[in-house]
């Protein structure tokens, strides 16, 4: 049950700080209010970070379902455990975002832009082109659950295939918000770089409910594409990972 309490908490820290950037820079009178992208990108890596950090010796901190399932395709995550993993990772998120309206709600409640009180809990494509959107999410997906799997056994080890509870946590904190940093920075412009399920979903749901004045349309007819895009972009990563592990076996 520890493993699954690790992912709740991590994921909860990682939406508290990660969406807790994004109120600081739109919601009104913040003393951050208008920090812009880098701001957003460096708060979401540093939430990945310290997320990370917390919950790597309890879960191996995936706190992603995208990273669960990646490691699930590669063979180095049990399957028996995805969707109990990927619950706790919704429920983690739901959780996150829920703090992260208390903790600014007077914020809120100044603010009278429906949009970007919106932005605070999920994501948006800045131009409406579904094709496009799931292309950017599946591509970005795929370079952090690619370097995901690639830093998990750093010097191509690949004998090691086999354990069980290999994740996020194997890597060290640092690695993966250095990803994270940098998938924002050059990719994260089309849609906000959801590249985590459980990151747009848990929020959407919630920003769904909360009793918001001026609430932006919940648009989930575009909720689907950060929940598949990164699922997609996380079986080509593993697909391109056991090629890598084939080809470095064969040379062996």
């Amino acid at each position: 049950m520890i493993e699954y309490f690790g992912e709740f908490l991590g994921t909860m820290i990682l939406i508290l700080l990660g969406n807790g950037v994004v109120a600081n820079v739109n919601l009104d009178k913040t003393h951050s209010h208008g920090g812009g992208w880098i701001v957003i990108t460096f708060g979401w890596s540093m939430a990945v970070y310290v997320a990370v950090l917390v919950s790597a010796d309890m879960s191996g901190a995936h706190l992603n379902p995208a990273v669960t399932l990646g490691l699930a395709f590669s063979g180095l995550f049990s399957w028996l455990k995805v969707a109990p993993f990927i619950l706790f990772q919704i429920l983690g998120a739901m959780t996150g975002a829920f703090l992260v309206y208390i903790f600014f709600k007077n914020h809120f409640s100044i603010t009278e832009t429906p949009r970007a009180k919106k932005a605070c809990f999920c994501t948006a494509p800045a131009i409406r082109d579904f094709r496009n959107n799931f292309f950017s999410e599946v591509v970005g997906t795929f370079v952090l659950i690619l370097a995901v799997l690639l830093i998990t056994l750093p010097q191509l080890e690949y004998e090691s295939l086999a354990g069980d509870k290999v994740g996020m946590g194997s890597l060290g904190a640092l690695p993966v918000a250095l990803v994270v940093f940098s998938i924002g920075l050059s990719l994260g412009g089309t849609t906000g770089y959801a590249i985590n399920p459980a990151r747009d979903l848990g929020p959407r749901i919630v920003h769904t409910l909360l009793p918001l004045k001026n609430k932006d349309d919940n648009d989930w007819k575009y909720a689907w594409i950060p929940v598949t895009g990164p699922v997609l972009g996380a079986a080509i990563a593993a697909a391109v990972y056991l090629f890598i592990n084939l080809v470095c076996k064969n040379q062996v």
